[in-house]
């Protein structure tokens, strides 16, 4: 169901709707704060599509592998932290790494409900009186901003990436 809506009507939906829900509840009036309502839609967002990435990884190792597990007599447990999540992780990095580069650049939804991020500021910066530069210095900025930090993800994933595939792969 989350996977099927766009991402702004989430947002929208949480921080108006769960205060509605609670009213439902409980009969009494709760505010939410707009912060923690978008870190619970974009929390929704990420595990509704990293769920199915890990599924879809999880799949991916071939049955041989537990089957062999188990005929070494290992544990279930042992089985899974030792030789299924390693190879499934190979085939979900990329998957939830670019999930995490989407959900950065969602953040900036979360400023139509009021929470203080970037885009925010640059909005408020461009609509103050004292400000020497126009729109697009402040925008631009932003993007900057956003550039670097997308980046610096990328290399970080970059790096993990070539971690998990140190050791064959």
């Amino acid at each position: 169901l989350i996977r099927g809506l766009p991402e702004i009507l989430v947002v929208l939906f949480i921080y108006f709707g769960s205060s509605q829900v609670l009213f439902l509840l409980s009969g009494e009036y709760v505010e939410m704060s707009p912060f923690w309502c978008g870190v619970m839609a974009l929390a929704l967002l990420f595990a509704s599509y990293a769920t199915q990435t890990l599924r879809a990884a999880l799949k991916a190792v071939p049955k041989g592998q537990r089957q062999a597990a188990q005929a070494l007599g290992l544990p279930a447990v042992h089985t899974f932290l030792h030789i299924i999540l390693p190879q499934a992780w190979r085939h979900a990095l990329p998957g939830l790494g670019n999930q995490w580069l989407v959900l950065l650049k969602d953040t900036a939804l979360v400023s139509l409900i009021g929470v203080n991020d970037l885009m925010l500021q640059s909005r408020m910066a461009v609509a103050s009186p004292t400000s020497g530069h126009g729109p697009f210095t402040w925008y631009a900025i932003a993007a900057l901003i956003y550039l670097v930090i997308t980046l610096a993800s990328g290399w970080l994933l970059q790096q993990a990436r070539q971690r998990s595939y140190r050791y064959g792969g």
